[in-house]
């Protein structure tokens, strides 16, 4: 019961960060507000889970490839229920999570390659804004990289696994570092303001522990010759 009700706590928020960030294209101040809002546990534990997606992903990409198509599935719940339900997001939300979960573990290759794809989208994204370029057609560069990264997806499986995995792995480990620094450090107010007029900041930290769980990742696996298997 606890568990239907964090998913539907997090419906919720997501429709009203969507509703906050509706006219913009990149919602810094939304995305700061969720990472300042976690306390000491739950960024620690943020931190947890992105070490051992970012350093183990490939041992257990097919739970993580589960838990992201329920994270996809969840978006469209809420914009199902935003658009053309309206009213209590809970049932929509929840019944969107499981179909999409399941329906994944069939197309497990394909929902691989997804992923990939829009890491590779995610990355040029952040690199678009990182440039400076301007923020309206930031579809653009991710355009490019989704493309690229579901070529390379389809073409190398191994590569596909161990990009999004390195990338969910670091993602969750920065969201969760920040908030830690935020709440209980010195440098909190520095970090806010690198992330809320910088926008090269997010986009430039991610990089580091994502570079290196990709050459982690793929040292780990290079003896492993079918990770379908």
């Amino acid at each position: 019961m606890d568990f239907l009700i964090i998913l539907a706590k997090a419906a919720e928020n997501t429709k009203e960060a969507a509703d906050k960030a509706e006219q913009a294209f990149v919602p810094v101040n939304v995305i700061w507000q969720y990472i300042t809002s976690l306390n000491l546990v739950e960024a620690i534990t943020f931190i947890s889970f992105g070490a051992v997606w970012l350093f183990y992903g490939w041992k257990v990409f097919k739970m993580l490839v589960v838990i992201c198509f329920g994270l996809i599935g969840l978006i469209l719940g809420v914009l199902a229920n935003k658009y053309l339900v309206g009213g209590d997001v809970t049932w929509l939300a929840i019944l969107s999570i499981t179909l999409c979960a399941v329906l994944s573990i069939p197309i497990m290759k394909w929902g691989v390659g997804v992923l990939g794809a829009i890491s590779g989208g995610i990355l040029t994204s952040g690199a678009w804004l990182a440039m400076g370029m301007p923020e309206q057609y930031i579809w653009a560069g991710g355009l490019v990289g989704f493309i690229g990264g579901g070529l390379i997806s389809f073409v190398v499986f191994k590569a596909a696994v161990i990009l999004f995995t390195s990338l969910g792995g670091s993602s969750l480990m920065i969201v969760g570092a920040l908030a830690v620094i935020y709440r209980n450090m010195t440098g909190g107010a520095k970090v806010e303001e690198l992330v809320l007029q910088h926008k090269w900041f997010l986009p430039v930290i991610l990089l580091g522990p994502m570079i290196i769980g990709i050459l982690l990742q793929y040292k780990f696996s290079k003896d492993v010759k079918d990770l379908m298997a």
